[in-house]
């Protein structure tokens, strides 16, 4: 995709990885819309950002995406680019006795079907521009389950094949598909303590590796930065290697888990 010269919509962009996605696609140039749950970001994000537009938008909500959407096609007719970033992370007990999957249902309505009737409703508007983009964001979870969040990964794993199949159809149409797969960051995804959790990668090198790629790489179908390669890449090594990488990986973190207070 070309990085510069869009006019973009982000999802989930009040912080994390979708707040600092926004930010330099505005500092390049680009015409910016973000959208998220929580006006008061917004609006910070908005005074900080001169220019930037704001969008309140529960993904979760088909009801909301619709009048969303229907917004921004009246107002910005000469959308070219949505980047489906919104997401959450929960931890979850299968062993409990009674299992709650509210919480399971919620993540596939906003990590799954968010991106996927958003995208559907876009559609008309991306294809009457020249040359335009759906971004996804998915994982290194989506190559490499952690066992502790099955319903994310899960997710994860279905935008990246969503990805792929979406790519395969719109190919010689104007709407390409390009999908970001972050390793595991500082953001406070799961919390505070992940923000400055000294395993995770920093967000602000994330970004500037992924800015990178898509400007050094505009024909990009993964945006792969180098701390994501062994997670996505996992499966190569062969099915024992793969399967002891994944116990080690998952039993580092459930100890993790088990320190907090």
């Amino acid at each position: 995709m070309q990085t510069t010269g869009n006019t973009m919509l982000i999802t989930g962009g009040g912080s994390g990885i979708g707040r600092a996605l926004a930010e330099a696609f505005h500092r390049l140039g680009n015409r910016v819309i973000v959208a998220g749950r929580r006006q008061a970001l917004l609006d910070a994000l908005a005074q900080a950002n001169p220019g930037m537009e704001t969008l309140v938008l529960d993904v979760e909500d088909p009801r909301a995406i619709e009048r969303a959407a229907a917004e921004v096609a009246s107002r910005f007719p000469d959308l070219n680019v949505l980047v489906n970033n919104a997401g959450i992370m929960r931890v979850e007990d299968w062993r409990a006795e009674a299992v709650d999957v509210t919480a399971a249902e919620s993540i596939v309505a906003t990590n799954l079907l968010g991106p996927i009737r958003l995208t559907a409703a876009l559609l008309p508007v991306l294809r009457r521009q020249s040359r335009s983009t759906v971004m996804t964001v998915s994982s290194g979870l989506a190559f490499f389950t952690l066992a502790s969040t099955p319903t994310y990964s899960a997710t994860k794993a279905a935008v990246h094949a969503w990805s792929d199949a979406l790519r395969y159809q719109l190919q010689g149409t104007s709407v390409g598909v390009v999908e970001i797969v972050p390793p595991y960051v500082q953001t406070e995804l799961l919390g505070e303590q992940q923000a400055s959790d000294p395993h995770a990668m920093p967000l602000a090198e994330f970004v500037a590796e992924v800015m990178e790629i898509l400007q050094t790489q505009p024909d990009a179908r993964e945006v792969l930065v180098k701390r994501v390669l062994p997670l996505r890449f996992a499966a190569e090594q062969g099915i024992e290697k793969y399967h002891e990488q994944f116990r080690g990986f998952n039993d580092a973190f459930a100890a993790q888990l088990a320190s907090r207070p």
